[in-house]
């Protein structure tokens, strides 16, 4: 290498560089408590009314308020392992696996990383229905505004989903996260945008007095719902809502990006508080109305299952902001996904060129650097993903499962065992056996909506031909 080269190369200040060697961070609670806004919000918020219709005005806002409690309290005890030893002084965890491996050790590294990869995976299944659903509910505005609401309007969600994936083969040869940036604003910003154009549409419904029955107690049980129905909505209803208040898998992202003073953990508790409490207030919002608005016959999505009609070109656009945002949403949630299987394979094969070795291809002005491991996996995987959302496009109960999955081992089980290892309570001490059974409670509430949104699954799968549904 050349001496004289070597000297023009600008080098960092160390002042400029935080105590791990990295870039100074510059995030405060403020920034933190809008990436967790961000991440919040998302297609789930629109399945809160029919949650809200499951579990009545009393149950419905006592679940969002305590699941909301209970989050900000273990969202606390994760941000307080960031560091290890000390939560002030210690060495950093850039990942919530990293953590829990430094805490719990390696079999709870293993199935912390089996429940984190198998929720994000569950989630592009989600994104891939949702979209199809969005895309399917803008041709049915259009059909019912042309023809009237009478009119049969059914369509197929299967081409909309093969249009999704290969849409979402070409963004997966995106190399990393880091290339995301652009894809992820655009997403973020259009999730606000349907979630208030869902919320506006069912305010405009309640002011006009023509909003639905509604009950303490939620949807009665009649003849369109027996008491057995009744119960596994309900499971399914908790699945739903612990879903939209999950932000567990980026939450070391969000404070690698805080600066190291005043410390990463009172920051983050600080915007844990705030953003909660939002994203709260937002989900009572949207639930509360939507419930209001449609009463015991909410749809499963107030902005796909059509209580709404006009004006349609609002509905269409709220569906619109949907599927943009699903778009970005799908490589967010991927992209961890694919960096953790490439970088298991390159260190398994790492002379391997079908692995290892890139290939740029010349278009015009345009440059793309193709590795054929990455092109080959990445299609393979979207298309899989595909193939189980043909399968089973059914939106609450594939939330409410999603919820279900994640909740209890990343929201609680984790946290309070990383806490309990981190302060060395004495087992059997009080503090132990509160934290105990806060864990146990919680987990019957997961394993409840896991079971509600399978049997909601298996009963539609039994309902509707494999790859034939139509909405």
């Amino acid at each position: 290498m050349d001496i004289e080269a070597c000297k023009n190369i600008p080098l960092t200040h160390p002042a400029e560089l935080d105590d791990d060697g990295r870039i100074k961070r510059t995030g405060n609670a403020f920034t933190a408590t809008t990436h967790i806004i961000t991440v919040v919000v998302g297609a789930g918020v629109l399945a809160l009314a029919w949650a809200m219709a499951q579990l009545g005005w009393i149950a419905g806002i006592a679940v969002m308020i305590v699941f909301a409690c209970i989050s900000i309290y273990t969202y606390n005890l994760i941000a307080d392992c960031y560091r290890y030893p000390d939560p002030v002084t210690g060495k950093r965890n850039y990942t919530y696996m990293q953590a829990v491996d430094v805490y719990l050790g390696g079999k709870m590294h293993v199935f912390c990383g089996s429940v984190l990869y198998g929720k994000l995976a569950g989630v592009t299944v989600g994104y891939t229905i949702t979209s199809s659903i969005s895309l399917v509910a803008i041709k049915k505005a259009i059909c019912f505004h042309r023809k009237g609401h009478a009119a049969y309007c059914k369509f197929s969600n299967n081409p909309y989903m093969i249009g999704f994936a290969i849409f979402q083969i070409f963004l997966s040869q995106i190399p990393n996260f880091h290339k995301l940036t652009w894809l992820s604003t655009i997403a973020a910003a259009t999730s606000f945008g349907y979630a208030f154009i869902g919320s506006g549409l069912s305010l405009a419904v309640v002011i006009s007095g023509k909003g639905g029955s509604t009950s303490m107690f939620g949807s009665r049980v009649g003849p369109k719902l027996s008491e057995t129905d009744k119960i596994w909505n309900v499971f399914s209803a908790l699945g739903n809502i612990a879903l939209a208040s999950s932000f567990a898998t980026v939450i070391y992202d969000i404070m690698d990006t805080l600066k190291s003073y005043p410390p990463e953990n009172k920051q983050m508790k600080k915007a844990n508080v705030l953003g909660i409490t939002a994203m709260t207030t937002l989900f009572l919002l949207c639930g509360g109305l939507g419930y209001a608005a449609f009463g015991d016959d909410t749809p499963g999505n107030i902005l796909t299952g059509f209580g709404f009609y006009e004006p349609f070109w609002l509905v269409a656009l709220g569906n619109v902001f949907i599927v943009i945002h699903m778009v970005g949403a799908y490589q967010v949630m991927a992209q961890p996904l694919f960096r953790v299987i490439e970088m298991g394979a390159n260190m398994a094969w790492p002379r391997s060129d079908f692995i290892n070795k890139g290939y740029t291809i010349k278009m015009g002005s345009l440059r793309c650097n193709i590795n054929l491991f990455r092109l080959i996996w990445r299609t393979i995987y979207v298309i899989v993903a595909t193939i189980i959302g043909m399968a089973m496009p059914f939106f609450n109960e594939f939330l409410g499962l999603l919820g279900a999955i994640g909740f209890w081992p990343l929201i609680v089980f984790f946290p309070v065992q990383m806490h309990i290892a981190q302060k060395q309570i004495k087992r059997l001490s009080f503090k132990w056996c509160v934290l105990q059974v806060l864990s146990f409670a919680c987990f019957l509430v997961t394993l409840s909506a896991a079971v509600g949104s399978i049997r909601g699954i298996c009963k539609n799968i039994r309902k509707y031909k494999l790859f034939k549904y139509k909405q």
